[in-house]
């Protein structure tokens, strides 16, 4: 579904990624890890045409620079980190926004488009939100209204950037799921960025690590998620103790004279 090669970014002449190349097979979930500054959001940002790039990136066969906004739109979509909240538009509007790459050009949302948007907002528990203003709810509500629009593409591939980053555990456990779901059961592809390495890995097909705006390892979560690697890495001590769907992560204090 998605073939990044060599994918470089430069950004005010530093290299924030550098010759990056990730592959992610159709309903295949990777979640890209990485100590602060290390270059995954902007991996994603060029993923989703945000960003000018030197590489290649394929998306569904077809090269990303050829193809025009409306059908990258249907290929991919997209939730960032902090997205723009719309003054005065109701919850509703914004998550309909997501259906723009399906309405005809100057032509308006049909009762299909409605009903997609329905669902996804039950889904994700925010119905008794639909008229409300988008900047009225809170940080947990609002990524929740964003994940909305994002699944209301029906875009095959989802890039999420940080999406649990301003929720409770218990909508984290929803958003998740939901996303995980989706993946099952219509192949949805996922490429994700994460801080918490217990949940990237409990979700993750697969991990990759960066660097420095490099891959420094990749594979299955129990390989990736080891103490050499996130002490190298993240220069952290951590304890990695087995878990039922993936290792979990648990920092460990640091020894101390006082």
């Amino acid at each position: 579904m998605l073939q990044v090669r060599d994918l470089t970014v430069t950004l005010g002449g530093a290299t924030i990624v550098d010759r990056v190349s990730i592959g992610v097979d159709p309903g295949e979930w990777v979640t890209i890890i990485g100590p602060n500054g290390a270059g995954k959001s902007t991996v994603l940002r060029a993923v989703g045409g945000v960003l000018p790039f030197q590489g290649s990136i394929t998306i569904g066969g077809q090269e990303s620079a050829a193809l025009t906004r409306r059908a990258r739109a249907r290929s991919v979509a997209s939730v960032a980190q902090t997205p723009v909240v719309p003054a005065g538009m109701s919850v509703l509007e914004y998550a309909l926004l997501g259906r723009t790459p399906h309405v005809p050009v100057l032509g308006r949302e049909s009762a299909a488009d409605l009903a997609v948007v329905e669902g996804v907002l039950a889904q994700l528990d925010l119905e008794r939100f639909a008229a409300r203003p988008l900047e009225t709810l809170s940080g947990g509500e609002q990524q929740r209204v964003f994940l909305a629009r994002a699944l209301a593409q029906q875009a095959p591939l989802l890039l999420l950037d940080e999406p649990t980053s301003a929720l409770d555990i218990g909508h984290q456990q929803d958003v998740l799921e939901l996303v995980d779901e989706l993946r099952r059961e219509n192949r949805l592809t996922v490429l994700a960025t994460m801080h918490d390495l217990s949940i990237a890995g409990e979700y993750a097909d697969r991990l990759v690590l960066l660097d420095e705006g490099r891959v420094v390892a990749e594979g299955p979560p129990e390989l990736v998620l080891t103490e050499e690697l996130l002490g190298r890495h993240y220069r952290a001590n951590v304890r990695i103790i087995p878990g039922d769907h993936g290792p979990l992560v648990v920092p460990v204090r640091r020894s101390s004279n006082s």
